[in-house]
C-alpha cells in the first residue's frame, strides 16, 4: 500500500498545483473560466486526498465520487458559459 499512497499523494499535489496555477491566472485576468477551473481542480485534489485517506475499496461506489462529478460538471458549465454568445 505504500506505493499506492505515494502515488495518490503525488496526484493530489498535481491537482492542487493546477488549482493554484488557474487561480493565479484568474487573479491576473478576472476571467470566470479560470476561477471555475481552479475550483474544479481544487475539488479533484480534495477528492483524491479523501480517497487516499479513507482507504475506499471501490472508488466508483463511494460518496467521494460525487466530488469528482461536481468538479467535472463545474468544468463543463464554465466552458459552456464561456462559449455562449454575448447577448
Amino acid at each position: 500500500m505504500t506505493l499506492l499512497n505515494f502515488l495518490a499523494g503525488a496526484i493530489t499535489f498535481g491537482f492542487l498545483l493546477a488549482a493554484l496555477y488557474f487561480a493565479r491566472f484568474w487573479r491576473r485576468t478576472g476571467d470566470p473560466l479560470f476561477r471555475s477551473f481552479a475550483a474544479a481542480f481544487g475539488l479533484l485534489g480534495l477528492g483524491q486526498a479523501l480517497l487516499a485517506l479513507a482507504n475506499v475499496p471501490v472508488e466508483e461506489r463511494s460518496w467521494i465520487y460525487l466530488i469528482r462529478l461536481l468538479a467535472f460538471a463545474l468544468i463543463i458549465a464554465a466552458i459552456v458559459r464561456k462559449n455562449r454568445p454575448q447577448g
